[in-house]
């Protein structure tokens, strides 16, 4: 008897299956802050979540110091959104259901590992994957960021896509697209640790992924000095409006962290102890 799957979907319906499931998934996310009404303002909302979005459209170094604590100093960009809707005045469903799209971003890298991990035309392939995406998203810590303020799932969102892209280059049949996908998946990663530094140490992950399952291990580093020049890339570009900002005042890119590490620099540069 033949193991065939009875259905397979062909063209266009193949193509739609990523759509529908990030479609199903994006209203998914938007029925929560609408069906509330409202996005809730946790702790760190009215500690720095506005402020930062304030600090985004107008640096307050001069005026400020240390007003949230150190958080005052984290990358202030991803809090924008949510600042700016408060300016303008948007109700708590509005702002929710914005930021609920923003963050079903994060839908579909999440098909695209299922699909690697069970890549199958038939029915039941197809129910393994939904059935995936709908788990990675049903943690009671992933639900609770979608009725609040929290930006923590928008930034995770370029590092799952970076392993997405990694998966992808594995599979690749062309060696040319194969060093696309390694080029995306070193960029999505540097982005990522530029949203958030505590996304860095995750990145140790993303070199295994690179270099796995290649002829020879001379293709593998390849592959891996590659992505790693694409990651440290676009980490540079990413942070640099924010990260030259905290040198100038501070002469830390990364304060508070790490500071005895910069002093020597300091002094070297701007002959500062």
């Amino acid at each position: 008897m033949s193991a065939e799957p009875i259905w397979r979907p062909r063209g266009r319906l193949l193509w739609l299956e990523p759509l529908l499931v990030w479609l199903v998934g994006a209203l998914t996310f938007v029925a929560v802050p609408l069906s509330l009404g409202e996005i809730g303002l946790s702790w760190d909302a009215l500690n720095h979540h506005i402020y930062l979005g304030w600090v985004a459209e107008s640096p307050r170094f001069d005026r400020d110091f240390a007003a949230a604590s150190y958080q005052s100093y984290q990358y202030p960009y991803l809090y924008w959104p949510v600042y700016k809707l408060a300016l303008m005045g948007a109700s708590g469903a509005v702002a929710g259901a914005v930021l609920a799209l923003l963050q079903s971003l994060a839908i579909p890298p999440v098909w695209i590992i299922a699909r690697w991990c069970n890549p199958g035309p038939g029915v039941s392939d197809i129910c393994f994957r939904v059935a995936s995406v709908t788990l990675a998203f049903l943690g009671g810590l992933t639900l609770s960021l979608l009725d609040s303020t929290s930006n923590d799932l928008i930034a995770a969102t370029p590092y799952v896509w970076a392993v997405a892209f990694a998966l992808l280059a594995m599979d690749a049949q062309l060696p040319e697209r194969a060093t696309i996908f390694l080029l995306l998946s070193g960029i999505a990663a540097g982005v990522a640790v530029a949203f958030k530094l505590s996304n860095g140490p995750l990145t140790l992950v993303l070199p295994f992924l690179w270099g796995i399952g290649q002829a020879n291990v001379q293709r593998a580093v390849y592959n891996v000095a590659s992505a790693g020049a694409a990651l440290i890339c676009s980490f540079i570009i990413v942070y640099a409006p924010w990260g030259m900002q905290l040198w100038r005042e501070f002469g830390n890119p990364i304060y508070p962290f790490h500071d005895d590490f910069f002093e020597l620099l300091r002094f070297l540069v701007r002959g500062e102890s």
